[in-house]
């Protein structure tokens, strides 16, 4: 019983000095408060601007009209940029940046928003799939700019790419072909083989498995 009566104290005490806090707090204080909530939704608000014109640019690409989704694109990264500005460490403003400038055809700079997205200070702000498919479209850059030179960067991205999102047959595919181009024939055969458990229409796969004779 008297444990009881001092819990109920406690927890009024506590309630009371929560309502003071809230109701006597400086107006200073509270105005700092807004002002730094603001800036967060302001770029989340850019984000999802940009993450709109990203999605009528990639909509359009497939229908081969390249002049509109080079626009649409190039809006998409005007947007993550004002994101960015407000909140530079942002990860998925920077991968929102990166995937419209590969449809640009900008993707130098793309490997870039990439890898910035991708360091050690922003990184930890991206769930682990969501790390690893920002892996998978690095790798995928840097095969697109230089095979040869950068195979092995795309490898090391890929391998941790499928321990992360292990779910993604392109990811598989592209670590296969990868793996193809550097002579590691076991490795590849085992990388198509992946892909095609978990995409078993995923044609690349297949077409890879042929060239190795399997």
């Amino acid at each position: 019983m008297g444990t009881d009566v001092t819990l109920q104290l406690a927890v009024l005490i506590f309630t009371l000095c929560i309502f003071y806090l809230l109701h006597h707090l400086p107006k200073q204080a509270l105005s700092k408060l807004r002002s730094k909530a603001r800036p967060n939704v302001q770029a989340h608000r850019h984000f999802i601007s940009g993450a709109q014109f990203l999605a009528r640019a990639r909509s359009v690409q497939f229908k081969n009209n390249k002049s509109t989704a080079f626009n649409l694109a190039k809006s998409a990264a005007t947007e993550a940029d004002k994101a960015l500005a407000i909140q530079p460490k942002d990860p998925a403003a920077h991968i929102l940046k990166a995937v419209a400038l590969d449809i640009m055809g900008h993707k130098g700079p793309a490997l870039k928003s990439l890898d910035m997205a991708l360091s050690p200070a922003v990184v930890k702000g991206l769930s682990e799939k969501d790390r690893g498919d920002a892996l998978f479209k690095r790798a995928e850059l840097q095969i697109a700019i230089n095979r040869r030179r950068r195979v092995d960067s795309a490898v090391s991205d890929l391998v941790e790419a499928v321990k992360l999102s292990c779910d993604n047959a392109d990811a598989f595919c592209l670590l296969g072909r990868c793996y193809e181009m550097k002579g590691l024939m076991e490795e590849a055969k085992t990388a198509f083989l992946e892909a095609l458990k978990i995409d078993p229409g995923l044609d690349e796969a297949g077409e890879g498995l042929g060239r190795l004779g399997f």
